[in-house]
């Protein structure tokens, strides 16, 4: 489909914001990352890895891309960290000029299903949505794609359908060039070198809870969070203290490990990580400690910057 040019006598510099929503697990947090050519929101293979609203931001010729990661809308658990997080989902989409719905190529599932109801009837936000079919790479037969995509045109009057896979750059660019025309003319909002709003004290935190996700595993349920502690930049250095939040006791040893070496290899990974990041050498110190029920509990969401 292609968007008719408004002002065609107008500014030639576009500019909008693009919210990454989807069910947990399909791939948002890598394909914000493969649209801003930079790692800025974490991965793992563990649900509602991504919690806060990032934004990541992409300069591409005469048009600006502000894209923002939403976490996983969850729809199995009611706690108040799912809560908060589903806030951030439906305001984000308040906001945004345009939405990309990410699902995986050929499968449509009932978690896929209530992230789309966010986008239609009353009260639902009047934006383009675009069908970002993702992990194209791993239907075998791209003829049994057609039914599928034909069944999805029938579910929402999407602006575009986009078959992909975020691992491969081609698609990405591809992705790029087909929401180009959506975005509104209007002057940037950010300089041309600008990658994102984060800032290196959270991103620390962010890459230190990968870390976490990735080397535990199963082991450790979704009651764990990491708090930046301390961040002192000096001249190629910077000092990091952060604190592993658990939920409980046993939840502890699981980050620790026999003899502290889980531990010890989630610093070394999340160092390793930073150094290369932030361009210069870091000194990380990590601490567990034991907050029963944060998960649970606003105020503590809120001391530990969940919005």
């Amino acid at each position: 489909m292609t968007v008719p040019d408004p002002t065609p006598d107008g500014p030639a510099r576009r500019c909008g914001l693009v919210a990454i929503v989807g069910r947990p697990n399909v791939g948002k947090s890598t394909l914000l990352n493969a649209l801003v050519g930079q790692k800025i929101s974490i991965v793992s293979a563990k649900p509602q890895t991504t919690r806060h609203r990032i934004t990541g931001v992409r300069t591409r010729g005469d048009a600006q891309f502000v894209f923002v990661d939403t976490p996983g809308f969850q729809t199995r658990h009611g706690a108040a960290l799912h809560r908060t997080l589903n806030r951030t989902v439906r305001a984000a989409l308040a906001d945004v000029d345009l939405v990309l719905f990410v699902v995986e190529a050929g499968r449509f599932g009932l978690e896929d299903a209530k992230v789309l109801a966010l986008l239609q009837g009353e009260g639902a936000p009047s934006k383009p949505v675009v069908l970002v079919a993702n992990k194209l790479d791993a239907v075998r037969r791209r003829t049994d794609l057609l039914p599928w995509l034909r069944s999805m045109q029938e579910r929402h009057p999407f602006a575009e359908y986009v078959p992909m896979s975020a691992e491969k750059p081609a698609d990405v660019e591809r992705l790029l060039g087909i929401l180009e025309p959506h975005l509104p003319r209007q002057p940037w909002f950010y300089d041309a070198e600008m990658l994102t709003d984060r800032s290196e004290r959270f991103l620390a935190g962010e890459i230190v809870r990968e870390k976490l996700f990735r080397l535990t595993g199963d082991e450790l349920p979704y009651g764990a969070t990491v708090v930046v502690d301390r961040f002192d930049e000096e001249a190629g250095l910077r000092r990091i203290a952060c604190t592993i939040v658990v939920e409980r006791e046993a939840h502890k040893g699981m980050v620790i490990g026999e003899g502290g070496e889980r531990l010890k290899r989630i610093g070394s990974e999340a160092r390793a990580e930073l150094e290369r990041l932030l361009d210069a050498r870091v000194f990380l110190e990590l601490w567990v400690k034991v907050r029963s029920g944060w998960a649970d509990d606003e105020a503590h969401l809120r001391s530990y910057g969940y919005e």
